[in-house]
């Protein structure tokens, strides 16, 4: 056995390497996000970056910080309970027409710079296409439709302030798409007539890609190739950004990077100025 197949029972998950489109008719698939159609395994980055585009750079920082308690969470207890809380840091508060425009006009183009080419070739060539994935629906749903020409995007849904029109920072029920909640919420997407190919990239999803025909595995490759911007089924944001770097995906941490700058650079001030008051302050008392 190929060490990236992994065995669910009796289901047998070769790699993606393996899908041969020119033999057999996909009409359907289903298709995991993060690690999977996207290179980044891990969606942190792209909470930060709606986090300060909707809301302040004040809470990119704290979700920022907030890093290592998350992986701890999700290592050592669940992945879903990090989300959660996530979601919770990210969103809680934000007027809900913020969160759609920072997913609609900002967060494509950083996404359009990190989707795999393989991935991108098998998804392609089903005709019903549909996005699996434990982000909320509304912040993908713009760049899945768009940009990858899913069909429908099955996702967290989160909830809203019907009186505020801002998000609480928690999620509807069943809850953060992990897991069997995924394999439910195909279910209830393809009925019987369930999906031809199920794209995943780790454990979750295999609950999931157990119930479609054929299963593959994404595997991570820090070296995989990236879907060029022309293979989308929408070039907008590339024909009109002038920095041509927002192509590639180091960008995103650049950008990131440069938001709380500014904020260092204050910081680093503060702490100058108060280490030469008490240098002052020294040097008068021993004058004294």
């Amino acid at each position: 056995m190929c060490p990236a197949e992994l065995k669910l029972g009796k289901k047998i998950f070769p790699p993606i390497s393996k899908c041969d489109l020119s033999s057999v008719s996909h009409r359907s698939i289903a298709a995991d996000l993060d690690g999977t159609l996207l290179k980044a395994s891990i969606p942190f980055l792209y909470y930060v970056l709606v986090a300060i585009e909707a809301g302040s750079i004040l809470r990119g920082l704290i979700i920022i910080l907030s890093f290592p308690a998350l992986a701890i969470v999700s290592i050592f207890f669940s992945e879903e309970l990090a989300q959660k809380i996530l979601v919770f840091l990210a969103f809680s508060g934000i007027k809900v027409s913020n969160l759609e425009i920072a997913s609609r006009a900002v967060l494509p183009r950083f996404y359009a710079a990190d989707v795999r080419s393989d991935s991108l070739g098998v998804f392609n060539s089903c005709r019903r296409k549909v996005v699996v994935t434990a982000n909320p629906t509304l912040m993908v749903d713009a760049f899945a439709k768009e940009f990858l020409g899913a069909d429908k995007v099955l996702g967290t849904e989160i909830e809203v302030d019907p009186w505020t029109k801002r998000a609480t920072g928690l999620v509807k029920a069943p809850g953060i798409l992990v897991g069997k909640l995924k394999k439910l919420a195909v279910l209830k997407e393809f009925g019987e007539d369930l999906p031809d190919i199920g794209l995943g990239d780790r454990k979750s999803d295999y609950d999931f890609m157990s119930i479609c025909k054929e299963g593959y595995l994404v595997p991570r490759d820090h070296s995989a190739s990236i879907a060029s911007p022309y293979r989308l089924k929408n070039q907008f944001i590339f024909h009109n950004v002038n920095d041509n770097h927002l192509h590639q995906r180091s960008t995103l941490i650049a950008y990131i990077h440069l938001q709380f700058k500014f904020i260092l650079s204050f910081l680093r001030v503060y702490f100058n100025l108060s280490l030469l008051n008490g240098i002052i302050r020294s040097a008068i008392r021993s004058l004294s």
